[in-house]
């Protein structure tokens, strides 16, 4: 067993590795993909093993997945902030710096696991039942909370409300597969990819320089992650980009090189809680952790220790493996013609959609990334873009 389990974690890594850098691979469709040939595999190797592959390979993604996002702007939800600032970086020649940061902030994050999960199983079984009655009103508050706060308040209210009802169209479209897809893919991926293209990005020669963190500011971006992440992580609709706005309320004005850092921390610990807490509270809070959760039927102590002890080993490997990979995007982003590849990973997306969800998501995806473009115009930050994931979550539950 301990060899399969070894011989999982590597293909866990070079899986993540993949669906990280290749703009709009999620990891939830190899997993769904891993569960539909789970018969045939089942025959080969153990439950577990498969569950251990799925971690490994959510581990890897959330380090690498960072790159697609600064370097080609095609991010998922959980990276889709790290644009402007990671961005801005990289117009700086400085686009390396932008993901040593995030991958700091992802190995700070592993480690914090080890704190958080077991605090998380003395604390939160006893309370869950109360908090569960209360969360779409949590959810309503901290959408009110994180539209009110903006400038352009109306843009947010009307973009999350725009967003949510999309969302609970699309998700109430039985002739769609996979309808996640083809919306988020708009919303955050292609609505991207064209402001891009129209404004003729170039990007300058990078350089690979030292990062020089501020130890205080360090600290406060652990504490605000720790605590946004916990609430995220239990919460239904809520996500890293609701966690990364949260955590930049609780800490404070911080840096940029700061809020990189604190993306990097809310992607792990969102990513390892939702795992968790299928074992705290017997709740899946993402695709991966449903399947591992239907693979395993029960997750027991002893399961949660593996997944910690796989988590460290995946997220070590996946640092060294982000600051490799992104070496070799610093040496030749420059010399590519950048409209160019934001119109291939365009395309490659819009092929995607109609291979995962069929040529009808191709409406949902054109309506999604319109909706994404008018944030981009109106200055909207993305995240209340959400609203179709989080929207539909208060109407199921209330």
């Amino acid at each position: 067993m301990i060899v399969e389990i070894a011989i999982a974690i590597f293909l866990g890594i070079i899986a993540g590795t993949f669906t990280g850098i290749a703009p709009g691979i999620h990891i939830n469709l190899v997993a769904l993909l891993l569960f539909v040939s789970s018969t045939f595999l089942l025959k080969l190797t153990a439950p577990l093993v498969l569950a251990v592959f799925i971690i490994s390979m959510a581990i890897t993604h959330s380090f690498l997945d960072f790159i697609s996002g600064i370097f080609l702007g095609a991010p998922e939800e959980s990276t889709a902030l790290a644009i402007l600032p990671g961005h801005e970086l990289l117009l700086k020649g400085k686009g390396y710096e932008a993901v040593k940061l995030t991958a700091s902030g992802c190995i700070i994050g592993i480690f914090l696991l080890f704190i958080i999960v077991p605090l998380s199983i003395i604390i939160l079984p006893p309370v869950y039942d109360y908090i569960k009655i209360t969360i779409p009103f949590i959810l309503i508050l901290s959408s009110l909370f994180l539209i009110l706060r903006e400038k352009r308040w109306f843009w947010a209210f009307f973009l999350f409300m725009l967003s949510g009802i999309l969302g609970i169209a699309v998700m109430n479209l039985s002739v769609i597969k996979q309808p996640l897809f083809p919306l988020l893919t708009g919303l955050f991926g292609t609505s991207m990819l064209l402001s891009s293209i129209k404004q003729k990005t170039k990007i300058p020669r990078q350089k690979i320089t030292k990062t020089i963190i501020n130890k205080k500011e360090t600290a406060k971006t652990i504490f605000a992650g720790v605590i946004s992440s916990f609430l995220c992580a239990f919460m239904p609709g809520l996500g890293a980009a609701q966690a990364a706005v949260l955590g930049n309320e609780i800490s404070g004005k911080i840096s940029q090189k700061g809020f990189l850092i604190l993306l990097g921390i809310i992607s792990i610990l969102v990513t390892g809680l939702n795992f968790a807490a299928l074992y705290i509270i017997d709740k899946p809070r993402s695709g991966t952790a449903i399947i591992v959760g239907k693979l395993l039927n029960e997750i027991t102590l002893s399961n949660l220790i593996i997944f910690g002890i796989v988590a460290l080993i995946a997220g070590v490997i996946a640092f060294f493996l982000s600051l490799f990979f992104a070496k070799i995007f610093v040496k030749n982003i420059s010399k590519v013609n950048y409209s160019l590849v934001s119109m291939i990973v365009l395309i490659a997306l819009v092929a995607l959609c109609i291979f995962i969800s069929g040529w009808i998501s191709l409406l949902v995806l054109i309506t999604a990334t319109s909706i994404g473009l008018i944030a981009i115009e109106t200055g909207t930050q993305k995240m209340h873009l959400m609203g179709c994931i989080i929207l539909p979550v208060i109407f199921f539950l209330i």
